[in-house]
């Protein structure tokens, strides 16, 4: 695994999860200038949304390269993201990334969205 920002706001992402992103990108032919990026957005009956999708960087992001997935993450969403470790499973309900963010208090029913 591997980190964004110091000890205090680490970021990292699973094996597997790395693996997915290097698949989807080859799949769907992503140019390497493209970064993932990871936001957390206003959204959903909780409150907030996690946002995953290839962007260019921009300067003020924050970066970093984990198993060969260059990642970006604008300073406003880390603060929500500090220890945020991100999976990729596949089970009876489907498969996607699961966030497992220990700055959560709470999740809507479905699911998709949570507050701080």
């Amino acid at each position: 695994m591997a980190e964004i920002g110091g000890p205090e706001s680490m970021v990292s992402f699973t094996e597997i999860a790395a693996a997915k992103v290097n698949e989807i990108r080859k799949s769907e032919g992503i140019e390497d200038n493209m970064a993932l990026r990871l936001r957390v957005v206003g959204g959903g009956c909780a409150g907030f949304q996690y946002d995953l999708y290839f962007d260019e960087p921009a300067e003020v992001d924050r970066q970093v390269d984990m198993s060969g997935v260059r990642v970006v993450v604008d300073e406003m969403s880390l603060m929500y993201l500090v220890g945020t470790q991100i999976d990729y499973v596949e089970g009876l309900q489907g498969a996607g990334f699961k966030f497992n963010n220990p700055n959560v208090k709470s999740t809507c029913g479905c699911g998709s969205s949570f507050s701080v």
